[in-house]
């Protein structure tokens, strides 16, 4: 007898979507003030739903880690178009800097997590590069075809720049480094 056939991914139903929302969000929460270590029954309580509906969808504490990883990757990605069709270009840039800024302060929470060695996780950082860099890239060539940074950006450098000069400590310390190096994309603009 042959193993069935893997078809199409099961439709997840509204109140499973729901929950599942629900715990990404609460975890989210508990793991910027308490860790990813923090009690699972917390992240339950908080969600709004018992331990077997937690369990049901994160059997192991790394599928809810790297769903709250994911969740904000996309939440963060996804406000570069946005913030695109709302202001100038070097004006949206910023504002999708800051906002990555935001991201990277809230991935403190997870980065011991993320660099544990736990084999669940090895997907995570090809998924930030393939869902920031294109994005990054984006809000650059505008900036750059309006003459107001300059050409020679590379948006993974950009990237890991913004997120070494985030401690995580001190959120007015960063947002100033932050700005700093913004200030830096300037230099030779439009020459």
């Amino acid at each position: 007898m042959s193993a069935p056939t893997p078809g199409p991914a099961r439709r997840v139903r509204a109140d499973a979507q729901r929950s599942i929302d629900a715990l990404v969000e609460a975890a989210r929460e508990v793991f910027l003030a308490s860790g990813v270590d923090a009690p699972v029954r917390e992240i339950a309580r908080r969600a709004g739903v018992g331990l077997a509906t937690f369990y049901r969808h994160f059997p192991e504490r790394s599928d809810l880690v790297s769903a709250v990883f994911r969740h904000e990757v996309d939440a963060c990605a996804e406000e570069a178009a946005a913030l695109s069709a709302a202001h100038e270009p070097f004006e949206a840039l910023v504002r999708w800097l800051e906002r990555f800024t935001g991201f990277v302060g809230t991935k403190r929470g997870l980065s011991a997590a993320l660099h544990s060695g736990n084999p669940a996780f090895e997907p995570l950082p090809a998924y930030f590069q393939e869902r920031f860099e294109p994005v990054l890239r984006s809000l650059l060539d505008q900036a750059a075809a309006a003459g107001e940074i300059r050409t020679d950006i590379a948006p993974l450098d950009l990237l890991y720049a913004v997120s070494r000069l985030c401690s995580g400590a001190d959120r007015s310390a960063d947002e100033r480094m932050v700005a700093l190096l913004i200030d830096g994309l300037r230099h030779g603009a439009g020459q």
